[in-house]
């Protein structure tokens, strides 16, 4: 018993390493950014680092869930982390800012089977009176490494080179591979289905026009451009094929059926609106205090802290919870703190102090953690075995597509009202606004090289925008609540003895 017991911990741990490894990866680059921009350039197409990343998560995520329910955890979560580790050394290689998001995409591969898979062997080897907490412990390291992540990114990108805040997940892989590789030894309770690979290429499809569309859009191309109603038309052919073909699927990527239940309808609607919202703030607060503040990238990994350690304890608290009160209520807390957070996050400007910054950066935090444990648990509450690796990688898809939505929509409406606002800054200047798109504004020592009064112009739109874009957030935010208060009442029930004992 007590090495079966010490076989499940090795399992617990090589599970962990991989979920801090992915998790720490996003804080890591978001907290890079600016020092990746300053060094690459293309301050105009850095969200696509991010949302290459995501679209290609979010592409492998209902796959890589159905493959494990089919044919075993252990096979695809391992070829998951061989793949998140060979685009991490290739991101490590890179040279320009296109190079990157290419290699972003190849590591979001890898990615997409990680965390689903990664919640799905907790289900699978773990009872329901314990799932609750360990979830929450799965929710605390995954805050923790959102913690540890900007402190450890600012403090390579500062003094060692920001290529190394993708090697450090070389290591961390390995040890993680290994503890799975040789102590999880998983039941073969599984059946063989068809993989509904029309589903996923025209869902992927669709989302990838939409995007292009979006981004390109105003920017490179007119709206009425042959290229953007192109890129709009397919994105509407694509989707109404994947509607079409959902229907037909004997196995279909994203069942409807699942949907069915009202538990598992309103969480993944929550995590596709808290998605969206959240990775606003991950993306530009280090931006806003590179930018607006002046700091360094050490500096920005210091006030994205806050808001990481208010996760922690916003999951591990929901995770705990979950045994005592409903899902709903649980997310009911959530919401308010989240769509607070969101709100004064909207009122930042150049003259808001640290401390005021910390205050909203926890409040946030605290809000969205509860999300991270909570609503992997609803997902997956009236599902078996057999269903639990797609329930899962459902939730997982969806919080990854409001991510990637979110960020490209975002990012849009971010970039035009800085652009905007510069213009309305250096109106009748000549060349006053040449350093605005440039990725000096991001350098400490190129901002230097800016006359005191064009900073402070540019400062004032850069704060301005990220400042609308945080309002502009709060619609999100508010449509999750709508769900929230639409969730079922169910909760977690351990039998009296198991609880007692």
């Amino acid at each position: 018993m007590a090495a079966k017991d010490n076989k499940l911990g090795f399992v617990v741990t090589g599970l962990l390493l991989a979920i801090l490894m992915s998790a720490m990866d996003n804080t890591i680059v978001a907290t890079s950014m600016g020092t990746i921009v300053a060094d690459l350039g293309g301050f105009d197409k850095f969200v696509w680092v991010t949302s290459a990343y995501l679209v290609t998560v979010m592409a492998g995520t209902p796959i890589f869930g159905k493959l494990s329910d089919m044919y075993g955890r252990k096979r695809f979560f391992i070829f998951g982390l061989i793949v998140f580790l060979f685009g991490s050394i290739l991101c490590g290689t890179a040279n320009t800012i296109t190079q990157l998001s290419i290699y972003r995409a190849i590591q979001g591969v890898g990615g997409g089977a990680l965390m689903p898979i990664a919640f799905t062997i907790v289900f699978d080897i773990f009872p329901p009176e314990k799932r609750g907490k360990m979830t929450g412990l799965f929710g605390a390291v995954f805050g923790t490494s959102s913690l540890f992540g900007p402190l450890l990114g600012a403090y390579i990108s500062e003094y060692v080179g920001w290529h190394w805040v993708f090697f450090i997940n070389v290591p961390i892989g390995i040890f993680s591979f290994s503890l799975i590789f040789f102590f999880y030894k998983e039941s073969l309770q599984h059946k063989s289905q068809k993989i509904d690979w029309w589903g996923a290429f025209t869902l992927v499809g669709a989302v990838i026009c939409l995007m292009f569309a979006l981004e390109l859009g105003g920017n490179q191309y007119a709206w009425d451009s042959i290229v953007i109603i192109g890129l709009f038309s397919l994105f509407t052919a694509f989707f109404i094929i994947f509607l079409f073909v959902e229907t037909k699927a004997s196995e279909p990527i994203i069942s409807f059926q699942m949907f069915k239940s009202r538990l598992f309808a309103t969480s993944n609607a929550i995590g596709f609106f808290y998605g969206a919202t959240f990775i606003i703030a991950t993306i530009y607060i280090p931006i806003f205090v590179q930018g607006v503040f002046g700091g360094t990238a050490t500096n920005s990994g210091l006030i994205l802290t806050p808001m990481m350690l208010g996760s922690v304890f916003g999951s591990q608290s929901g995770g705990l919870m979950t045994t005592r009160t409903s899902y709903r209520n649980i997310m009911i807390l959530s919401g308010v703190f989240f769509v607070t957070g969101i709100f004064l996050l909207s009122t930042l400007s150049p003259d808001t102090s640290r401390l005021i910054v910390t205050i909203f950066m926890i409040i946030t935090g605290f809000g969205v953690g509860f999300s991270f444990s909570t609503l992997s648990m609803s997902a997956i509450h009236n599902f078996d075995m057999r269903k639990r690796g797609a329930a899962t990688s459902s939730i997982t898809f969806f919080r990854s597509l409001g991510m990637t939505l979110g960020i490209t929509i975002y990012g849009i409406i971010q970039r035009n009202l800085f652009a905007n606002k510069l213009s309305n800054e250096f109106a009748g200047i000549e060349n006053g606004n040449q350093f605005g798109s440039s990725r000096e504004l991001l350098s400490p020592e190129s901002r230097k090289e800016i006359p005191a009064p064009v900073l402070e112009k540019i400062t004032n739109a850069l704060s301005s925008s990220i400042a609308q874009t945080f309002m502009w957030a709060l619609i999100p935010a508010l449509l999750a609540v709508v769900f929230i208060f639409l969730m079922s009442k169910e909760r977690i029930h351990i039998p009296a003895e198991k609880a007692n004992s």
